[in-house]
């Protein structure tokens, strides 16, 4: 049977706008009030799904959430018509109703942490939406990333969905952008790495100083016992804390995986040299393991950060080796551009290094790899998910015409005050989840 890699990127939502939601992400705080062109971020992001599209591999197309979210404004003691919401809301609480129209469900990597059928004990593939208990405006995301999840892998046979872990620190998790899978090829049996930034009852675990850690190591370990994985080719691993106070708030921004690659910088891990040594002694296949350690002295963590090489999308090509998808800030930087030269070039998997413009989502603190939520299917498994939810060329020309119909090519802060850009907002979404066959996955629609 045969196995494929299947990338979900999150479409881009109509609110996208820069109010600097999220501390600890520096291009997040660092742009915060500027200029947004959500028609323009959803189009960028769109071109990079059609392209890997065009280049053999399956993609598929996460929709947004329903921003303002109203839902939250209501409990929150807002009432009254939803135009009247965003009228109390801009003038009693901005900084709330900020987070109730933040578009970032587009980093879908954040969605869940999925787990393929090659690797829980029952062979269904498990998604756990991830709680995102770190951020206001992310913990609001969970139960319309669970309807959606659900509208798209919609197989009882096939797929096993669990819902967010319990809200709060304790269970902090954040999805796949803390997950890492190394494997012979994606339908084989695979080692399953959860990168994890501090402990809630360990008291002995070396917490970072400046900025939160997001994923708790409680949160990865009872995600391993829902998905039924081998203990033998799981490991949980630690993310060094110095490199969280310095703006790696994730493990996407320091490492990036695929098959038999790991890609990462020498701080990306608390005690490094022990980290890869776990890695070796569990993997359970037989191709030679490639892990690519790059050196604070080649490239900084400051560099790292600011040109996001580490979130990259790493693909295995239909005709062999792997691409490299960069954001085209790699390219603009002369010591991580000089690096991926000689990468390309090195005794490694990867032949190819591609780079796309996503600036949109890069100055919000999203590079390729936050984008999208890696599913790897069988055959079979992958007829049963949501045909509509898949790219194609008509497809891509269908969501390019909806974006240029509904979306606004600026938006500022002061215009999330406007309550047309609510109805602008909920009758985009409302045709689009016609679109995208997805059901009322909306609260507005129900």
């Amino acid at each position: 049977m045969h196995f494929y890699e299947v990338n979900f990127d999150g479409l881009v939502g109509p609110s996208h706008n820069y109010a600097g939601l999220s501390f600890g992400n520096i291009a997040s705080q660092n742009n915060a009030n500027a200029i947004a062109n959500p028609k323009e971020a959803a189009l960028q992001g769109l071109r990079k799904m059609k392209s890997l599209h065009d280049s053999g591999l399956v993609q598929g197309v996460f929709a947004p959430h329903a921003r303002p979210d109203t839902r939250t404004l209501r409990a929150l003691g807002f009432c009254g018509t939803d135009q009247q919401l965003i009228s109390q809301a801009a003038q009693k609480a901005p900084h709330l109703l900020r987070a109730c129209y933040s578009a970032s469900s587009m980093w879908t990597a954040n969605a869940a942490t999925v787990s393929p059928s090659a690797d829980s004990q029952d062979k269904k593939v498990h998604f756990t939406t991830a709680n995102l208990a770190n951020k206001f405006h992310r913990a609001i995301e969970a139960p319309t990333t669970e309807r959606l999840l659900q509208a798209m892998f919609n197989n009882e046979q096939h797929f096993a969905h669990h819902p967010a872990l319990l809200s709060g620190q304790h269970f902090a998790d954040e999805g796949a952008a803390n997950h890492t899978r190394l494997c012979d090829s994606h339908g084989h049996q695979g080692l399953e790495i959860f990168v994890y930034g501090a402990s809630s009852f360990n008291p002995a675990i070396k917490k970072p100083a400046r900025y939160p850690a997001r994923q708790m190591l409680e949160a990865s370990q009872a995600i391993a016992h829902l998905h039924q994985l081998d203990t033998q080719h799981t490991l949980f691993l630690q993310q060094n804390p110095d490199v969280i106070d310095m703006g790696v708030f994730h493990n996407d921004v320091i490492a990036v995986g695929n098959e038999n690659v790991l890609l990462f910088h020498e701080m990306a891990y608390l005690n490094s040299q022990s980290a890869m040594a776990k890695i070796k002694a569990a993997y359970p296949g037989q191709r030679p393991l490639h892990l690519i350690e790059i050196k604070q002295d080649i490239i900084s963590v400051e560099d790292a950060v600011s040109s996001y090489l580490f979130n990259s999308q790493l693909v295995s090509l239909p005709e062999g080796g792997m691409a490299l998808i960069a954001p085209s800030e790699c390219q603009h930087n002369d010591k991580v551009a000089t690096y991926l030269a000689v990468l390309q070039q090195a005794d490694n998997p990867i032949s190819q290094i591609r780079y796309y413009d996503l600036k949109q989502s890069m100055q919000n603190g999203g590079g390729p790899a936050c984008l999208r939520l890696r599913v790897p299917l069988s055959s079979q498994e992958l007829g049963a998910v949501n045909q509509h939810c898949l790219m194609s060329e008509s497809l891509y020309q269908t969501l390019t015409l909806w974006v240029e119909k509904h979306y606004r090519d600026r938006l500022s802060d002061a215009d999330l005050a406007d309550p047309s850009l609510l109805l602008e907002c909920q009758t985009a979404l409302d045709t689009l989840s016609q679109l995208l066959n997805l059901g009322a996955v909306y609260d507005f629609q129900r």
